[in-house]
């Protein structure tokens, strides 16, 4: 488990199919980052058992509710496309609707950045978002995140879609200049 002053990041149980369902089902959400909205609670429990279930993903929640509000993950080798690196992973999140607008995303992420440079070993973090999601590009600017490249047919399989696609990276050593 990991805290910051606002949240609690903590691993995903199958008790939170309700709440992850009343956010995942929401259409401004899932979309956006390249799969379809949950259209039933047994479909978030699966979820959580087959795809929540990386060892750097954690359900976040607001300290006093402890309730799941959204996810933020360290996707580490073997589970991104990003990199081929065991000192590398892909930060990746989302967040309910009702709490956007409250600075939740980049207080969770920093603390995803720091636990994977200080406590995994990470080197190199890689962040991406698809064209046209400006939430997230907002999240990655605010982190400190520098451009990288752009691809322009990158499949989205979930959705049957290819998209335009932004990544984005931070090193170790950008990460110490701006946090520490």
């Amino acid at each position: 488990m990991l805290e910051t002053e606002r949240l609690i990041l903590r691993k995903w149980t199958e008790e939170d199919a309700e709440s992850l369902f009343e956010y995942a089902k929401d259409p401004e959400i899932g979309p956006a980052a390249g799969w379809p909205p949950h259209k039933s609670v047994e479909e978030s429990r699966a979820v959580i058992k087959n795809v929540f279930d990386g060892a750097e993903c954690y359900a976040i929640c607001e300290r006093e509710k402890n309730i799941a509000i959204g996810a933020v993950e360290l996707k580490l080798n073997g589970y991104t496309n990003k990199t081929k690196r065991d000192d590398e992973c892909e930060l990746g999140y989302w967040l309910g609707q009702p709490f956007w607008g409250r600075g939740y995303m980049p207080e969770a992420s920093r603390e995803l950045l720091r636990h994977g440079f200080e406590d995994l070993g990470m080197t190199t973090i890689w962040c991406a978002y698809y064209d046209g999601n400006l939430k997230s590009k907002r999240v990655q600017e605010k982190l400190g995140f520098v451009y990288h490249h752009t691809c322009n047919e990158v499949p989205v399989p979930l959705l049957h879609e290819v998209r335009v696609e932004h990544t984005n990276v931070m090193t170790k050593e950008h990460w110490e200049e701006i946090y520490r």
